[in-house]
Order: C-alpha cells, then sequence, then structure tokens
C-alpha cells in the first residue's frame, strides 16, 4: 500500500471512529461455506478458496459485511456502530491491471429506531469524506423493485425465480419475456410437456435422476397453466427499471406508478421518508441522482437503500465507494434473530489516486 493510501485508510477510520463506530477487526480467512451460502456460487470465480484439514473449505477474506454481521449477531447491542479497515481479495479474470487485493475502509450502523435515518447518516457520512474531491454520487432502492416483484399476480414460484434473480439483470428480463403474454415455448418444450412420457423423447437425462428430471417437469407443466404477466404490470415493471432522475422527480413518478401497483407503496414512503433525513443532514437531495436498476450488478445481499460514489473525470476507475441496505441478511446469519443494517466501504487507494494535490 502506498504512504497516500495509508494516509486515506488513517484519515477514513478516524472520521468513522469520530463519528461514534467502534473500531472490529475480522480473520483474513473466513468458512468458505457461510460465505457461498450468502453470496452463492458466483463468488466462488472470483474469491481464492483453500482447504484446511481442521476448518474444511476456507476463503480469503472477499468482504467484511458478512464477517461483521455474524459478529453483530453473536452479542452486540443494540444500536452498534462499526468501522474497519483492511485487505479484501478478489480475483480478476477479464483485466489483469486490475489489483487483486485492495484496502477497505468501511461503516456499519445496526440500528432498529428509523432506518430512514440510518440510511441517511451512512451516506451523508461518506459524502462528508469526499468533500472537494471530484466525485459523483447515485442511489437507488432495491426494496422497490423487490415489493413491485412480490406483488405481482402471479405464481409464487414464478415470483420466487424472479426474485432469485433480481441481481442478474439480464437473466430477469429474461424471465420476465417468459413469463410474459408474448412468450412463446419453444417446440421441443411444447412437445415435451405434453407427452404422456416425456422420457420417450430424452435419450440422455445427464447427471440428474429420473425423480430430479420428473420434478423439474411438473414445475414446467405447472408454469405452462399459469397465465402470462399482464403487459400493463410488466410495464409497470420496465418503467421502474428506467427510471433515471433527480431524486425528487423519482419520486414523483414512483407516486403515480404506485397507483397502478399499490404492493410498492411502502417502499416509496420509504423513499420519502430517507430524503427529508437526507435533506436535513444537509445533503443536496435536489440534486442527488437515482436510479432505478441501480445495485443490481453488486454483492446480492442489498435489500434496500442503495449508493456509490464514481469519480467524475475517470469513468476508467471502479466505484470510489459502495453501500447500502442489508436487512435480510442480518436475519440469514441471525438464525431468525433480525435487525436493520446499513453500511459502505471505500477503496482508500482510490481516493488517494483522485485526490487532486493541494
Amino acid at each position: 500500500m502506498s504512504d497516500a493510501a495509508a494516509t486515506e485508510t488513517q484519515r477514513l477510520l478516524t472520521l468513522f471512529t469520530d463519528a461514534g463506530a467502534a473500531e472490529i477487526k475480522t480473520d483474513i480467512l473466513q468458512p468458505a461455506e457461510t460465505l457461498l451460502d450468502i453470496y452463492g456460487e458466483d463468488i466462488r470465480a472470483r474469491a481464492y478458496v483453500t482447504a484446511d484439514p481442521l476448518r474444511g473449505e476456507m476463503m480469503l477474506r472477499p468482504d467484511f459485511t458478512v464477517p461483521i454481521v455474524q459478529a453483530h449477531m453473536a452479542g452486540g447491542v443494540d444500536p452498534a456502530r462499526y468501522a474497519y479497515a483492511g485487505k479484501i481479495f478478489r480475483k480478476q479474470e477479464l483485466d489483469d491491471t486490475r489489483p487483486i487485493e485492495y484496502e477497505q475502509v468501511g461503516y456499519e450502523v445496526f440500528a432498529s429506531d428509523d432506518p430512514a435515518q440510518a440510511d441517511a447518516e451512512v451516506f451523508a457520512l461518506f459524502a462528508g469524506a469526499f468533500d472537494g474531491l471530484p466525485v459523483r454520487a447515485a442511489t437507488g432502492d432495491l426494496g422497490i423493485l423487490t415489493a413491485a416483484v412480490r406483488g405481482l399476480k402471479t405464481s409464487d414460484a414464478r415470483k420466487s425465480a424472479l426474485m432469485r434473480h433480481i441481481w442478474r439483470p439480464r437473466r430477469f428480463l429474461s424471465l420476465l419475456k417468459r413469463f410474459g403474454s408474448d412468450a412463446v415455448p419453444s417446440a421441443k418444450r411444447a412437445a415435451m410437456l405434453a407427452a404422456d412420457d416425456p422420457f420417450a423423447a430424452l435419450s440422455d437425462v445427464g447427471v440428474r435422476s429420473r425423480a430430479e428430471v420428473q420434478a423439474r417437469l411438473d414445475r414446467l407443466r405447472d408454469d405452462a397453466q399459469t397465465p402470462p404477466i399482464s403487459t400493463r404490470e410488466l410495464e409497470l415493471i420496465d418503467a421502474i427499471l428506467s427510471l433515471r432522475e433527480t431524486a425528487p422527480h423519482v419520486l414523483s413518478a414512483l407516486r403515480d406508478i404506485a397507483l397502478d401497483l399499490p404492493p410498492i407503496s411502502a417502499a416509496v414512503d420509504t423513499l420519502a421518508r430517507r430524503l427529508d433525513a437526507l435533506a436535513a443532514r444537509g445533503i443536496d437531495v435536489d440534486a442527488l441522482q437515482f436510479e432505478g436498476s441501480f445495485g443490481r450488478t453488486t454483492l446480492e445481499y442489498y435489500d434496500g437503500f442503495v449508493f456509490g460514489f464514481s469519480a467524475t473525470h475517470r469513468p476508467d476507475l471502479p466505484p470510489i465507494a459502495t453501500g447500502g441496505r442489508y436487512d435480510a441478511l442480518t436475519s440469514v446469519l441471525g438464525r431468525g434473530r433480525a435487525i436493520p443494517a446499513v453500511g459502505g466501504a471505500i477503496r482508500a487507494e482510490l481516493v488517494a489516486e483522485i485526490r487532486v494535490p493541494s
């Protein structure tokens, strides 16, 4: 780590501890099973995994949030604030110029009293950390999209499939198209589902058992009998994903969408409270950017407010900072006990890189 990056790391860590956070340490080697359960097998392609004879499969720390949530759920108080600094490790399969290990400095808040205020606290603290630096902020809210999916007039199986792929935009749109009124099954699939004995047309079922294949066929047959998602509902989902404006304009548009899609109303009210809390902390919400699809290609545990900061003059750089709300993650790691939580991480070496010498 360069001297400039070390200086930024210490500055940011001090900023967070001065805000009331307790500094927390986590092990560099983490149990892989837990991380794979949370992130999914997709993380394996970018993680450094090893085997320990006594502890089983282990992984070089790809992120801080999961071990911090585990530590908090094992005995933390409410509210609690944590700060951390240390290296994370990610393989870079497509760009060998990007680092495989880099310093993260982060701030996490666990508080059940007012999530909108906690969201505003974290975002405002990060914005203050970049005061005078050439960065731009973007925000989003995955809670609005998930509420829209849960509110669709379709089967639970279809909604579950869409929820699983919210963080995979192409697959999500492919599923929407398949479940929509314009979807036409392939001739091969239609013939297989209509056959009295679909196995007669299958020369090989691969590694799956006959029972597994039959269960899959039964699900496909059930889905084939499910009425398509209406064109109007698909248009409303598309309208949410296409939003890209300043936050007040987005709020107004979402109010209109909620008239036709009432299940998103509570999430839209949460956005309104968050904007009020941000304004009270000095954030210029009239200029704050909001994107309906923001945060869908980051880590999969975010389920509400999401944000990021990028360099205005360096489009070649990855985001300087990212963060968001991850309430559901605390329930998973707390074995049913949950607490609202929000946080974010900053890449100190990128802050040092974009800082203009005084």
